[in-house]
């Protein structure tokens, strides 16, 4: 069965957790019997046998972000002839698999990692693209085959935000985590070098620096944190200037009344990463829209105890008083996911952090059983598995 699975993200150039899902399940896939998986996705040429990248088209330089990504899917559709089925993630690449399925004729997965429904800051970025983005997206899910919702919670985003899509066809398969890429590493000299000091206590957050994120909310929640306590902000790739001058204003305030906030904007090697979470006490998601929440598990996986908002998928992976905490959250329903009590939530917020950092022993055992979950509910080839019976009953 050959697959073309179609991306904007891939690597080397990911930058976030949807590109790490296509890596992830590709190399799963392709390690299976009778499986020919070829990527098409954006930006520069690759070398990896199997993998084609398409650039935007240099007439469309000057065009809305949003008409750039179209030229890029429009690149790619020829090249789907031959595929028994297209596999498209996010909305970037879902007008290539839609294009695709009518030219050719075969089935299209859509892979649900987020929705542009609920994510109507994305106006802030797209401007004007943002109807021509949300239009692509509804028109491959009210056309696909399949659908790929990667938790429970994004079934019901995906079936609440198209009712038109018929229920029977999305289901549910998680996101999953590498666990021999991502284990704990305990490398002070290196955590050292990058500003942090191993032997404090520390909250370390890791993500894009976006409204989805909830980085203002966290900020403001870490001013409640003991003294003692570290901020550790893996935070770059600002998706508008606004949220950019936000945030660090917020880091600005309390590097004036603290010690021991360390703000590093780029992006950090793997190892880096999975060392600063090894050393730190908790991790924080913050997250306002989390179909799944990637991060969680790389947390989980480097055995960090994790405190995040109980909102989207993130409750079917962090498990309360076992694997970490969850912080409730009441939330706007028209989209944007906003704290209807932002007040409340920072204070349960810094709450729950404090209790993370108050106690380091309980804090370890939770790392220690989120790293077993990670390793028993979370695996790669399990999801390989699942997705490959779906491509079957599709074809």
């Amino acid at each position: 069965m050959r697959i073309d699975v179609l991306s904007k993200e891939y690597p080397p150039e990911v930058y976030g957790g949807a590109g790490v899902h296509v890596a992830e399940l590709v190399r799963a896939l392709r390690v299976l019997p009778d499986v020919d998986a070829r990527v098409r996705c954006f930006g520069a040429p690759r070398s990896e046998p199997g993998t084609t990248a398409y650039a935007e088209p240099a007439s469309l330089a000057d065009a809305n972000a949003a008409i750039r990504t179209l030229g890029v899917d429009l690149a790619m559709v020829d090249d789907c002839a031959g595929a028994d089925l297209v596999h498209s993630h996010t909305w970037y690449a879902n007008m290539a698999g839609h294009l695709a399925s009518l030219m050719h004729g075969i089935p299209h997965v859509v892979s649900a990692h987020s929705l542009e429904p609920m994510r109507p800051w994305k106006a802030e970025q797209l401007g004007g693209g943002y109807a021509l983005s949300s239009w692509a997206e509804k028109t491959a899910y009210e056309s696909a085959a399949g659908i790929v919702a990667v938790s429970a919670a994004m079934r019901d985003d995906v079936l609440r935000s198209y009712p038109a899509v018929d229920p029977a066809r999305v289901h549910v398969v998680h996101n999953g985590i590498d666990t021999t890429e991502w284990s704990p590493i305990d490398n002070p000299d290196r955590v050292r070098e990058l500003g942090v000091d191993p032997d404090r206590p520390s909250v370390i957050f890791v993500g894009r620096i976006t409204r989805q994120k909830g980085l203002p909310l966290f900020l403001r929640a870490a001013a409640a944190l003991p003294p003692e306590v570290q901020l550790v902000l893996c935070a770059g790739a600002p998706d508008t200037p606004e949220i950019m001058a936000e945030v660090t204003e917020l880091v600005s305030e309390l590097a004036a009344t603290r010690s021991g906030v360390v703000w590093i904007a780029e992006m950090l090697p793997r190892p880096d990463v999975v060392a600063l979470l090894t050393a730190a006490t908790v991790f924080a998601c913050p997250s306002i829209y989390e179909p799944l929440g990637i991060v969680n598990l790389e947390a989980m996986a480097c055995e960090t105890a994790v405190v995040a908002t109980a909102t989207g998928g993130i409750p079917e992976v962090v498990v309360p008083d076992e694997t970490g905490w969850l912080v409730p959250i009441e939330q706007a329903t028209d989209g944007t996911g906003t704290p209807l009590d932002p007040e409340t939530y920072v204070a349960d917020l810094a709450a729950a952090l404090t209790d993370a950092v108050s106690d380091p022993a309980r804090a370890r055992a939770y790392g220690v059983a989120g790293r077993r979950r990670a390793e028993q509910s979370f695996s790669w080839d399990a999801i390989a598995a699942r997705t490959l019976e779906l491509y079957a009953s599709l074809t």
